[in-house]
């Protein structure tokens, strides 16, 4: 049985939950037009309630997908992904029969960065006629069934996240170890915590991730790695999860600071275009 459609109170928009606690399609909805203050603070709403939220149908064009991406903080330039011409704040996301799908793990967007993003709005341009959907983990409710002893043994602590696979893919390239370095420079390793508290609602969540944490600061590396491994296992654990299934002109949002998520690559050698904006967050507490 599906979740009831929910009618916030003022909001311009229904609720559609997908699970009892993460994601939601905000329906009856048009994003290529202007969108009032009380709009986007229901939309904000919506995100901090269900960690990602979903619209369809958004015939939109580059300038309407960065300009409502605006609305919620600055824009990131990513210095390591290809983007879209003339637009660098748009991440082109293109796989096909000679680039298969590579986000296929367990991650919340760039948090080798000093300050990490707030959040990701994502569209499809073209996609598969079935499969490469995307699932999102909720990081609250992984934090809250921790067993006490973990909670104990985290709470306070810090990892290390680097850009490691980037800086891989950097020589895979050819690209000059004097190049790499510079990178290095511009993006030192940082240290946030294995537990974020998220700025907006106070809630606790896992915030490693098996795509760019390292270590945790203080521990032996085989305790550090054993319980990195547990943390990241968490995400794909069903009960946290929600799926959603792709069409043309679909728009997921989803909040950095509280979900992970995971790209499903099943649907080689079809083609997959995706474009993603990117909100510059704060730094992690």
């Amino acid at each position: 049985m599906s979740q009831p459609a929910l009618k916030p109170q003022a909001a311009p928009f229904t609720v559609m939950p997908l699970t009892p606690t993460i994601g939601a399609e905000l329906l009856d909805i048009d994003l290529a037009k202007p969108l009032d203050e009380a709009a986007l603070a229901a939309i904000r709403a919506a995100l901090l309630e269900w960690k990602v939220v979903f619209f369809r149908d958004q015939d939109i064009t580059t300038e309407q997908h960065l300009a409502f991406a605006r609305r919620f903080g600055d824009l990131e330039v990513h210095p390591f992904a290809p983007h879209k011409k003339d637009y660098p704040e748009v991440l082109a996301i293109t796989h096909d029969k000679d680039s298969k799908g590579r986000e296929n793990v367990w991650h919340s967007d760039v948090t080798w960065r000093e300050c990490p993003s707030l959040g990701s709005v994502l569209r499809a341009v073209e996609v598969p006629e079935v499969g490469g959907d995307t699932l999102f983990s909720d990081m609250y409710a992984a934090y809250d069934n921790l067993p006490d002893w973990v909670k104990e043994k985290i709470d306070g602590a810090v990892a290390v996240h680097d850009f490691a696979h980037f800086r891989k893919a950097m020589r895979a390239r050819g690209r000059s170890e004097a190049e790499i370095e510079e990178m290095n420079r511009k993006y030192p390793m940082v240290e946030h915590p294995v537990v974020r508290t998220h700025p907006e609602t106070g809630r606790k969540g896992i915030y490693v991730n098996a795509a760019f944490a390292q270590h945790i600061v203080g521990m032996e590396k085989a305790e550090s790695d054993a319980m990195l491994a547990f943390l990241y296992a968490q995400a794909a654990i069903p009960e946290y999860q929600c799926r959603f299934r792709w069409r043309k002109n679909s728009i997921a949002f989803w909040d950095n600071r509280a979900c992970q998520h995971y790209a499903v690559s099943d649907y080689w050698p079809a083609v997959r275009r995706m474009e993603r904006v990117t909100i510059i967050g704060d730094r992690p507490r």
